[in-house]
């Protein structure tokens, strides 16, 4: 027998797009279900391993200090753009960074007595950023929804998005501890995330050997509720073999490691095992290099690499993963001691590196802003922070690339309706977060991914409501 359950709105997903759009949802007085394929404690997805929050501090009206005061939307619209090259969606850029102050205000007045961090942990971020735990961040909204009547729903893995004869979606099929049950809704909203935790979508969109590179977030983000839309019609958006990847500890866990990057390579050189660098180390800030940098990273041999610097900027490195720094008092020695490959070459790189810094680096050096202290006459130049390494001792981080979320998805409009393949909005269905494709391109401004979730799951919330009075 199928259980059958009804209600204006369902959710499928538990994480901050979920829970904005749940919310929102109740707000508008309408029943609403969440669906979470998690089991209680595992609940929230990615979002319950992030840290940051990016929003334009210039334009919050709240009595804080923020570690960038006069960050604007439109400085947050040119990031999204820089990095992406060009290729994000224009509309749903500016949904995001017109609509980012409004959304974090309005989580803060709905969130009791919850405590964003203001002050930024490390130096380096040109953009307005808050911080938090996004495990307790979590435990500390559900209970607020559940307080305003939203139900929720565990261990619910949804299968199947249904349409009417009439083209419009009219129930989400589900497991709920392996009962098939059918939720019946006027509106359905889709926030369960990306598909970069499955293998086989890891391996089919990203090449041989990505099946085994690290998820930092959730086991559960697996893509089956992206392909039950597609297979509806929903239109796939975004680039489905980029994703962001970041730089992380070498010995992070498997899965579900959360936050173990290393900052701060920017200042230092990043050397493979055949002791070559290969990306421009200070290209730019850290939060518009760390999600690329990880998939180059993890494209090296034995998908390692590693961070060395010396004392003069070691002061300016977090290291947040498990494994424990290499030291040494001569970079040969460093080197032998982290096992790379190639050590005469290693050793090379570095004199060749060294010789090509501006012997006044280091009084100009200012690891607060884009320096201009660059090398001059290297095939691939390091375009920032060009401080030679010559004062030990020295230390080594191995690092490889991590999965944080894929960047492809279903297309949306800036109203967070699903269009189908014509590119007309399959009527009563919605989506937000990393669950949407059509934002992210080739990289990513770090602490964009939460924003992008809340914006559209409050839009789609507010989307959905405004269809369902209407049917009434």
């Amino acid at each position: 027998m199928t259980a059958t359950k009804s209600y204006d709105v369902v959710v499928v997903g538990c994480g901050i797009a979920g829970l904005s759009a749940g919310l929102r949802a109740a707000e508008q007085d309408l029943s609403v279900a969440i669906l979470e394929k998690a089991p209680e404690e595992n609940r929230g997805g990615h979002t319950q391993f992030t840290e940051s929050f990016r929003i334009p501090t210039a334009d919050i009206d709240m009595d804080v200090e923020f570690n960038v005061e006069d960050y604007s939307a439109s400085d947050f619209y040119r990031d999204i753009m820089k990095v992406t090259n060009y290729r994000a969606d224009d509309d749903l850029a500016e949904v995001v960074t017109q609509e980012s102050a409004e959304t974090f205000e309005w989580l803060t007045d709905r969130g009791d007595d919850w405590d964003w961090e203001y002050q930024a942990p490390h130096p380096g971020y040109t953009a307005g950023r808050v911080w938090l735990d996004g495990e307790e961040m979590i435990d500390h909204y559900v209970p607020i929804l559940e307080a305003e009547g939203i139900d929720f729903y565990y261990r619910a893995d949804a299968r199947g998005v249904n349409r009417g004869d009439d083209g419009r979606v009219e129930s989400v099929t589900a497991f709920v501890d392996g009962q098939r049950t059918e939720f019946e809704a006027d509106a359905t909203i889709l926030a369960a995330g990306d598909y970069g935790s499955s293998k086989e979508k890891r391996t089919r969109y990203y090449g041989r050997g990505y099946g085994n590179m690290k998820v930092r977030g959730s086991r559960y983000n697996t893509g089956e509720v992206i392909e039950a839309a597609m297979d509806i019609g929903a239109k796939s958006e975004g680039e489905w073999g980029d994703a962001h990847m970041a730089l992380i500890d070498a010995g992070s866990p498997d899965v579900e490691g959360g936050i173990t990057r290393i900052d701060g390579y920017q200042y230092g050189l990043i050397l493979n095992h055949d002791g070559e660098r290969f990306v421009d180390e200070g290209e730019d800030a850290r939060a518009h290099t760390y999600a690329k940098f990880g998939q180059r990273i993890f494209e090296q041999p034995y998908h390692e690499a590693f961070i060395i610097v010396d004392s003069k900027v070691v002061d300016d490195v977090a290291h947040m993963g498990p494994s424990r720094a290499v030291t040494a008092d001569s970079i040969d020695r460093l080197v032998q001691r982290l096992d790379i490959e190639n050590v005469e070459q290693a050793v090379e790189t570095v004199e060749e590196y060294n010789e090509a810094c501006d012997s006044d680096a280091a009084e100009q050096y200012d690891p607060e802003v884009l320096d201009g202290n660059s090398t001059e006459g290297l095939e691939l130049p390091k375009s920032n922070w060009a401080l030679p390494l010559d004062e030990p001792p020295y230390t080594g981080y191995p690092v490889t690339g991590g999965m944080t979320f894929a960047f492809g998805g279903v297309a949306i409009t800036p109203d967070a309706e699903v269009l189908d393949t014509t590119d007309t909005p399959i009527e009563g269905l919605y989506a937000a977060g990393n669950v949407t494709g059509g934002l992210f391109y080739n990289n990513y401004p770090g602490g964009t991914g939460l924003t992008n979730a809340a914006v559209f799951g409050k839009v789609a919330a507010e989307s959905a409501a405004e269809y369902v009075n209407s049917e009434q």
